[in-house]
Parts: structure tokens; C-alpha cells; sequence
């Protein structure tokens, strides 16, 4: 058995030979933090009031961590190309690495095309044009720009779209780092009579809001690490790197998760928490006592945007990724395994 495994290993590898890598582990670690972490979730958690750092933490003790468990430990076992397929098929068979495949590549394809709608959205709260995102016109050419120019991306492959992510990585993290900041500043000018950012409290909501909201948290919020791993045979030393990356990464979503979640509730107070974007809306709050608020919120509003663009790439690669692995396999035409002449792209 083993050594059938390992026949099966060297001929995806020799088939990844021709892949460029130009995946370092700061790229993977950047890409995880920009795949994982949302805009939407720390408002979902808000929802739960002071008892969401105990949600936040038995969904990283029962989902997150066993998660990131698993995937270091099949990266490290199977570095491969294709990820979670190559690991489906390999483990079982390879009608369910198809099935896993065929699943993860319907969710890109999904999130690619609400991608446009996003991003209208956030223009739109951005410039202060409301009209935007009722325009069908407007959200078909905005949603066109934005394939075309993933589409040219994901041709000239990682060498350029690693800064795109790299960007988007970047952007998420100012948005969060101005986030997470803000209920301090607000503390220190007397805005806030206190703040307690990791205050841990029982949930006093009924069981089922309760399990709605922590299925959220656990599957929604805290999932995506196997993603990356798709494009091991794209990375340098992926067998190291992509395990380093989730370790590296994960302590650093989580902190960004619970410590968003307590900006969102100190700063929105008893209003009404925008479940959309609740990042835009508590920076509009936190800073409505400065001059330049609204400036300033429709740049995070903007960094935001850039995140959404950002992750929108991600999918598009692992999508155009898993046809070309199971195209080697013969599940697909050949024609999904052909790589461009120049860039070394599916």
C-alpha cells in the first residue's frame, strides 16, 4: 500500500514540475489570515453580547484547532498540488477526491459571482452613492471589470497574483488593526466609561440562538486553511511552509476575531449591528467625534474592498487549480491540464 501511495505521489509531483513556485512562507501566511478571516463574522458574534469570547473559544477548541490539526498533518504527509483532493483521492478514491473537488470548485464559483455584488456595495457606502447597488447595469459592468481583470490575473499566475493577495492580506489587517485600536482611543478621550475587551460571561440566550450562531462561528468563520493548500506545488518547501503558515496564522485570526467582536460591541453599543458590514459601521461610530470621520471610514470602507477583491483571487486560483489536478487524473478532458506557454498557468 505504501508504496503504491508513494507511486501515485511522485507522478502528481512529476506533473507539478512544470508549476512555478513563487510561494514563500510569508505569502502563505498572508494568504491564510486574508482567506480566513471575513468582514461579516465579528458582527454574527456580536450578536451573542458578552458571551461571545465563550463561543469564539469553544468553536476554536472543538473546530478551529482540530481543523488546523488535520491539515498540517495531511500537507506534511502529502504536499501535493490539488490539496484536499489530492488527499480525498489518495485516502479513498478517486470518485471522492472528484466529489470534494467538484464541491469546493461550486463554492469559488459561487463567492466569484457575488464577488461584483460586494463590491458595488462597499463603492457605494464608500462614495456615498446609494443608487449603485439597485443598478443592474452598474453591478453587471463593475461585476464584468472585476472577472476580466481576476481572469488576466490568474493567467499571469502567482508571481503577480501573490501581490494581489499580498495587498489584500495587508489592507484586512489595517482595517482590523484600526478596529481593534479604536475602543482604546475612545477609553483614553472619556467616550468610554470602560472596556473590557476579553470579558468572559455565560450565554443567557435561548439553546438554538445559541448553536445557530456557534455553527457560524466554527464552520463559517473559522474555516478555510485547507484552501491554501491547494497550491502546494506552487509554494517552496510546501511540506514545511504551509503547515508553518497555518501555525503562525491561526493565533493571529483568533485575536483578530475576539478582540474585532469586543470593538464592535463597546462601539455600536445599543445600536443596531450592521451584519453586512459591521467593520465600516464601527469605525463610522468610533470616529464620529473627529473631524475627518466620515474621510476616514470610507478608506477602511475602501481597505475593505480591497480584501474582497483579494479573496475573490484566491478562489479563482484554487478553482482553476482543481480542474487541472483531476485533468491529470483523466477525470477531465485534457484540455483542463494544459498550461500556458509562457506563465505556466492552467
Amino acid at each position: 500500500m505504501a508504496t503504491q501511495l508513494e507511486r501515485a505521489e511522485q507522478n502528481i509531483e512529476q506533473h507539478s514540475a512544470a508549476l512555478k513556485k513563487p510561494l514563500g512562507l510569508f505569502d502563505l501566511v498572508v494568504t491564510q489570515i486574508l482567506f480566513v478571516v471575513g468582514s461579516s463574522w465579528v458582527g454574527t458574534a456580536a450578536k451573542l453580547g458578552p458571551s461571545h469570547l465563550f463561543f469564539w473559544s469553544l468553536a476554536i477548541l472543538l473546530f478551529y484547532i482540530p481543523q488546523a490539526a488535520v491539515v498540517i498533518y495531511l500537507n506534511r504527509l502529502m504536499p501535493l498540488e490539488g490539496g484536499l483532493y489530492q488527499w480525498a483521492k489518495l485516502g479513498f478514491n478517486e470518485f471522492a477526491g472528484f466529489m470534494v473537488a467538484w464541491n469546493v470548485w461550486l463554492l469559488s464559483i459561487t463567492v466569484i459571482a457575488l464577488g461584483g455584488m460586494f463590491v458595488t456595495i462597499n463603492i457605494s457606502y464608500a462614495i456615498g452613492v446609494a443608487w449603485m447597488p439597485d443598478s443592474k447595469l452598474c453591478v453587471s459592468l463593475i461585476s464584468c471589470a472585476l472577472v476580466a481583470g481576476l481572469a488576466w490575473t490568474g493567467i499571469r499566475g502567482l508571481s503577480v497574483g501573490k501581490w494581489l493577495h499580498n495587498t489584500g492580506g495587508f489592507a484586512m489587517l489595517l482595517a482590523y488593526g484600526a478596529l481593534i485600536v479604536l475602543p482604546f482611543v475612545s477609553l483614553a478621550r472619556g467616550e468610554l466609561k470602560e472596556y473590557h475587551p476579553l470579558q468572559f460571561a455565560a450565554p443567557t440566550m435561548s439553546i438554538f440562538f445559541c448553536f445557530n450562531i456557534f455553527s457560524k462561528l466554527a464552520v463559517g468563520a473559522l474555516s478555510g486553511f485547507e484552501y491554501v493548500a491547494i497550491l502546494a506545488g506552487e509554494a517552496r518547501a510546501p511540506a514545511r511552509n504551509i503547515g508553518r503558515s497555518v501555525m503562525i496564522a491561526a493565533p493571529i485570526i483568533a485575536l483578530m476575531f475576539i478582540l474585532g467582536t469586543s470593538s464592535v460591541l463597546a462601539l455600536v453599543g445599543n445600536n443596531q449591528i450592521d451584519l453586512i458590514g459591521p467593520v465600516p459601521q464601527t469605525l463610522r461610530l468610533g470616529l464620529r467625534s473627529f473631524p475627518i470621520a466620515g474621510a476616514i471610514a470610507s478608506v477602511g470602507i475602501l481597505m475593505m474592498t480591497v480584501r474582497s477583491v483579494s479573496a475573490t483571487s484566491v478562489h479563482l486560483t484554487g478553482s482553476s487549480r482543481l480542474p487541472m489536478v483531476a485533468g491529470w487524473d483523466r477525470l477531465l478532458p485534457d484540455w483542463f491540464s494544459r498550461l500556458h506557454p509562457r506563465y505556466k498557468t492552467p
